[in-house]
């Protein structure tokens, strides 16, 4: 099993950028985006609910991020506009077998699964 992130780099505030995660070896029922700045712990930025396509988002990128995924390449994508100098970390993808309840989707214990993490800067 494994999870490739893609898609970082350097942007200025503003500006947009599409991450990409590809997924192998199995399907997953909750597939999210984490991120952790530098001095930071790692945080709930958004998920998506396979089963229904349900979707969640941290306050502070909900109306600039969307999460979604392609089913036929089990590929995620996290296409983020607006972007602030505060979005600036790594982000992370991950993705669990179970389909994760609600309250459940912003721990990433949850997670079973996690890339390796793409780097995404935001410049002001």
């Amino acid at each position: 099993v494994q999870l490739q992130a893609s898609g970082g780099g350097l942007v200025q505030a503003g500006g947009s950028l599409r991450l990409s995660c590809a997924a192998s070896g199995r399907t997953f029922s909750t597939m999210a985006w984490f991120r952790q700045a530098p001095g930071k712990e790692r945080e709930f930025v958004t998920a998506i609910r396979i089963i229904n396509s349900s979707t969640y988002y941290s306050a502070s990128v909900k109306g600039r991020f969307t999460i979604s995924r392609d089913r036929a390449s089990n590929t995620l994508y996290l296409q983020m506009n607006s972007l602030k100098p505060e979005d600036t970390a790594v982000y992370y993808c991950a993705a669990s077998p179970a389909t994760q309840i609600t309250s459940a989707v912003r721990d990433p214990s949850r997670y079973d699964y996690w890339g390796q993490g793409t780097q995404v800067t935001v410049s002001s």
